[in-house]
């Protein structure tokens, strides 16, 4: 089972983040078979991070609850919530399959929180700025919550547009980047 996970920083708590890096990255290298896509939310001039996105293939809900709470980071405080749904790979690939590659052009999680029907759960046609695209579901797996998108695309409103607007409550574009270990 697929899922989305988001960990939003709660605000003033970057030097805490800092300070967590390697226990954040010692943790996440025990899921690396798992990892479909990661990577830092960032600031709008991408200077600093204010959240983390992985979405992860992992057996059950539960499994996806420890994951996403048993992270370092989230058992001292560095975040505020954490946004932890179903999702599924409709292009069946992990963002280091993305033909794009890691660096060039910028990157966005797009987040579409549905309400009523559900809406894009086809791929969209340019699937080339797609990194990765599904949709958010109940933990059954049975009830459509919305759309979660990574895209490289020129800016935010270009991102935005891999949604229909008028199908969402709320959509959210935020900067993103591919997650990689320090060296």
């Amino acid at each position: 089972m697929e899922f989305f996970c988001y960990h939003r920083d709660r605000q003033g708590s970057l030097a805490l983040r800092m300070e967590l890096s390697e226990a954040h990255w010692s943790y996440m290298d025990r899921y690396g078979k798992e990892m479909i896509a990661r990577g830092p939310i960032l600031t709008g001039d991408g200077n600093a991070p204010t959240g983390s996105v992985h979405i992860v293939d992992l057996p059950d809900p539960a499994a996806a609850r420890a994951f996403a709470f048993d992270e370092p980071g989230y058992q001292a405080g560095v975040y505020r919530d954490v946004l932890l749904r179903r999702w599924r790979n409709l292009l069946g690939r992990t963002m280091w399959d993305f033909p794009g590659g890691r660096t060039g052009g910028n990157r966005y999680l797009v987040l579409g929180l549905g309400t009523g029907q559900a809406a894009d759960l086809a791929v969209p046609p340019d699937r080339d700025e797609l990194i990765a695209y599904g949709p958010l579901l109940s933990d059954d797996g049975a009830t459509w919550l919305g759309t979660a998108a990574l895209v490289r695309a020129p800016g935010p409103d270009t991102a935005r547009a891999v949604l229909t607007p008028d199908r969402y409550a709320d959509i959210e574009v935020h900067n993103w980047q591919f997650g990689v270990r320090p060296s």
